[in-house]
């Protein structure tokens, strides 16, 4: 017989009958091919390698030559790169400990406790920026191109830091008193380990997965345009000479960290939160995915120098300003309704168990209008680079499957929640997120 603290657990932390990514097989193949991206990004678009993409007729047997070569295995390791992202993530730690910020409580967990978080990104952002203005005024850009120069040794760095984390979030989930994530508690440790299966690991008030869904990948992409920046000045003669093509994507990218760390309570409703487990999945996408594949047109413009005129750069602008205006005022609308106010007086619909869904504004033009946005400004961010190689549009070709994905997702999800109250909702709100097409 089970002792009652045993049935109460398993009340609280059932077991997992359902899983995303195909099950462990899938979930393996994520663990594993995220990071041989992340490298395949590089070594596929740059000038060590002879382009973007390097000359094809050559690739698969230079390729071979290089897996099969110890000397290129010990080429990822950098010594110095590996002891400078340590830095800047314990810089980040302290920044959260010291600098103040105020307690915000999340959702309401399955225990009926609330969790507080303390809300700082933005002035750890504004910290490191004037670290970074200074370090730059005082010795010139050519101090600041160093990410350029330890890029594989970064990228090798984070990686390994998300499978610290990774194997440390799961050794910690197996203590007494856990809430678990739904989705995490399938019992196969490969899955388990990716998917996350403690809902909110925490040392003591720091909570681990609100910390890095902000603060170390984000701030460091926007750290890391900037060096791309400095990188491209010192060839060309000085910051007067960088590119207007190099200059919209660091105020593109820049712009969306800076809202994003601005906005930081807006996180605390968002799935990644209120509903995902952390483990290597968020690991990894965090700290090495974020920060190293969507600066990739900054990383392209270095080598890649274009200049494009004040009549495509007003166009350019546009598309990401229109991306940046259905994002916001969508999330906007969708923020007051859950904190209780309706400002534009929308249309919802109340379900049978009291749950209410917008169906007018931008919630009624489709059930995801700000995806829409955000993949109008990933568009956006891509454009600056020209049209010479598919590869710097890698990113708004992955971000739409990941949406597509979390749409789905999100829609399973409320399927169960909602019942046959979901299907009259769809009937009312029936585009995904492009409205009138998708």
């Amino acid at each position: 017989m089970s002792s009652p603290s045993k049935s109460a657990s398993s009340k609280l932390n059932p077991r997992t009958t359902e899983f995303e990514f195909l099950g462990p097989p899938g979930a393996l193949f994520v663990t594993l091919i995220v990071p041989t991206v992340t490298y395949s990004l590089y070594f596929g678009c740059s000038e060590e390698t002879g382009g973007c993409p390097p000359p094809l007729a050559t690739l698969p047997d230079r390729a071979v030559l290089a897996l099969s070569s110890l000397d290129w295995w010990k080429s990822l390791w950098d010594t110095q790169a590996f002891l400078i992202y340590l830095g800047w993530y314990a810089f980040c730690v302290l920044a959260w400990a010291i600098l103040p910020g105020d307690l915000v409580e999340g959702g309401t967990l399955r225990t009926g406790g609330k969790k507080k978080y303390k809300i700082n990104a933005f002035s750890t952002f504004l910290l490191a920026m004037g670290i970074t203005a200074g370090i730059i005024q005082k010795y010139g850009p050519q101090a600041f191109s160093i990410v350029y120069e330890k890029w594989v040794g970064l990228v090798t760095a984070s990686i390994l830091m998300s499978l610290f984390q990774g194997i440390a979030v799961y050794a910690m989930s197996f203590q007494e008193g856990k809430l678990l994530a739904l989705g995490g508690n399938s019992g196969n440790f490969i899955y388990d380990f990716f998917i996350g299966r403690e809902l909110n690991p925490s040392i003591g008030s720091f909570d681990i997965k609100s910390f890095n869904e902000l603060r170390p990948g984000l701030i460091l992409w926007a750290i890391i345009d900037i060096s791309m920046v400095c990188e491209q000045a010192t060839r060309r003669g000085g910051l007067t000479s960088v590119t207007d093509s190099m200059w919209l994507v660091l105020a593109f990218q820049s712009f969306y960290v800076i809202d994003g760390l601005y906005n930081e309570p807006a996180i605390l409703t968002t799935m990644d939160i209120t509903t995902d487990g952390f483990g290597f999945m968020l690991a990894v996408g965090d700290l090495a995915w974020v920060p190293f594949t969507y600066s990739l047109q900054a990383r392209y413009l270095v080598f890649n120098q274009l200049e494009l005129g004040p009549f495509l750069t007003a166009v350019i602008f546009a598309v990401n300003l229109a991306g940046y205006y259905i994002f916001r005022s969508a999330n906007g609308e969708k923020n007051d309704f859950r904190n209780g106010r309706n400002p534009k007086n929308l249309k919802y619909f109340t379900t049978a168990s009291g749950s209410k869904l917008l169906t007018s504004g931008w919630w009624g033009r489709s059930r995801h209008p700000n995806y829409f946005g955000d993949l109008l400004m990933a568009f956006a961010w891509s454009l600056p680079t020209g049209f010479e190689t598919p590869i710097t549009y890698f990113y708004i070709g992955y971000f739409t499957v990941l949406l597509m994905h979390r749409q789905n997702r999100d829609d399973e999800n409320c399927k169960k929640k909602y019942g046959a109250d979901w299907e009259k909702y769809k009937k009312m709100v029936p585009y995904k997120i492009i409205p009138y097409v998708y």
